[in-house]
């Protein structure tokens, strides 16, 4: 039986984290499926799936957790199968105005109320061309229940974006 490992990585960034976490997962077999992973504020910080045979995780686990001497802090979740996904559809959710605090607290509350799943959320801050103010983007794929309305949904968010002075967009992706 093959098992699923879900890992999430966090390190000072330097040269070689990568080689040595894809080092570990072959020493024991494994196959590396997904990843996020990206440098911020000086430190390596990453998400990522592997696949690895059943009777195997439990050592590749104990290397993974291993590697905290070389300032690599690791947390192991294993998974049997894939969660199925009750009966939704996908939406991309674009975002952009002025930077302030409390942008995505707000957001994702109107969409937690609505029983909206974020599957993958990436943000930045970035400066405008011409005025050089700071302005955030979000971009992010949900999970929307097949019973909710959508031409509800976007008007809460379109609500919601006048309030927060932003431009947000729901569509298909």
């Amino acid at each position: 039986m093959t098992v699923s490992l879900v890992l999430t990585v966090i390190g000072p960034d330097r040269p070689g984290l990568v080689e040595a976490l894809s080092q570990a997962v072959a020493d024991h077999d494994g196959n590396w499926l997904d990843s996020r992973m990206a440098k911020m504020s000086g430190q390596f910080a990453g998400i990522l799936r592997v696949s690895v045979p059943g009777d195997r995780a439990e050592g590749l686990a104990e290397t993974l957790r291993a590697l905290s001497p070389e300032r690599l802090h690791v947390v192991v979740a294993t998974t049997v199968g894939e969660a199925s996904e009750p009966d939704s559809r996908q939406l991309q959710l674009d975002l952009l105005g002025s930077d302030r605090p409390g942008i995505i607290r707000d957001i994702s509350r109107a969409l937690a109320s609505r029983g909206v799943n974020v599957d993958e959320l990436s943000t930045s801050v970035e400066s405008a061309a011409m005025s050089g103010e700071s302005l955030f983007r979000a971009n992010a794929t949900l999970h929307v229940p097949a019973g909710l309305d959508l031409d509800e949904l976007r008007s809460s968010l379109e609500s919601l974006a006048n309030e927060l002075m932003v431009d947000v967009t729901l569509d298909a992706p």
